[in-house]
């Protein structure tokens, strides 16, 4: 392999052995466990083969079944080029383009955040509190990729469902999944922070949000990949933490319909702060609290 070759994939410094032939599948993933090595420990080879399995537009487990196959020159480039990514610290999501979320898999980009398995439940709490219900109208403030607000649209007794994102960008990578999903008809995204997006008669019964959450401070709290990689716009809330949940809690009656439900995405250590403003809002029936499978408190209900 020539010196340029060797620049533009720096996975090869001290990680990855120069090429010399074609490799097959077998050769490509221990090559790749080599080279992600100090990245990712012991998930190393699960890493390689996820990021090769993209490549080849097969599912990893179907990797075993293809051992000896050779690799194409264009499939190992790109699979240097992904490899070179990880190693960087890039999230396996970036570097794929996709994340899986419940039963979707949902385009992200570093426009918008990596849905987690909390948000899930997130969505699943709604779920279940809008059963036995039909003809509802749904608002998701910050959708990003429109995680929330697709599944509620796909799996809920949901007419409409309107996400809100300050950015425009996220805007692009929600609409595209929507589409994908087959309710681009039914969720209707806007561009604008939080409430400034909406008119002042418009009603919803179900206003939900997975917000910023994270003080400002706290940046260095943060695993370095989502520190350094996902949108900050997304992350951090301010001082405390609290101030977007704040602005959420007190705009949402004015928007929700009698019985309607706030349910939010909060951070741990904010918990008991958002049960109280909620509280002492004076809107809302006694908020429930829910704990994420870590067993953290993670996720809050109210009615109006």
């Amino acid at each position: 392999m020539s010196g340029a070759r060797r620049e533009q994939h720096p996975v090869f410094d001290s990680r990855v052995p120069a090429i010399n032939k074609m490799w097959t599948v077998e050769e490509a993933l221990e090559r790749g466990r080599s080279a992600l090595s100090a990245r990712a420990g012991t998930d190393a080879r699960r890493e390689a083969a996820f990021l090769l399995a993209g490549v080849l537009g097969v599912a990893p487990g179907q990797l075993t079944l293809q051992r000896g196959r050779q690799l194409a020159e264009h499939e190992r480039d790109e699979y240097l080029n992904r490899l070179a990514r990880r190693a960087r610290g890039e999230p396996l999501q970036y570097i794929e383009g996709r994340a899986a979320f419940r039963d979707l898999f949902l385009r992200v980009d570093r426009s918008v955040l990596i849905p987690r398995p909390e948000t899930e439940q997130l969505v699943e709490a709604v779920l279940g509190w809008c059963r036995g219900k039909h003809g509802l109208s749904g608002l998701d403030l910050g959708t990003g990729s429109g995680a929330i607000a697709i599944s509620l649209a796909r799996e809920g007794p949901f007419e409409r469902v309107v996400g809100v994102d300050i950015s425009a960008q996220a805007l692009n990578v929600a609409r595209y999944n929507a589409e994908q999903a087959g309710v681009g008809a039914a969720v209707d995204l806007r561009l604008g922070s939080l409430f400034a997006a909406l008119s002042a008669a418009e009603r919803f019964q179900v206003v939900v949000s997975n917000p910023p959450y994270v003080a400002n401070g706290e940046a260095e709290s943060l695993p370095e990949e989502v520190r350094d990689w996902e949108p900050a716009v997304a992350l951090y809330a301010g001082p405390s933490g609290f101030e977007v949940i704040r602005q959420i809690v007190d705009g949402a009656p004015q928007y929700l319909a009698p019985g309607g439900l706030l349910a939010l995405e909060v951070a741990p250590g904010i918990a008991d702060a958002t049960l109280e403003r909620l509280r002492a809002q004076g809107a809302y029936s006694e908020p429930r609290l829910i704990r994420d499978l870590a067993g953290q408190r993670r996720i809050v209900l109210a009615e109006r």
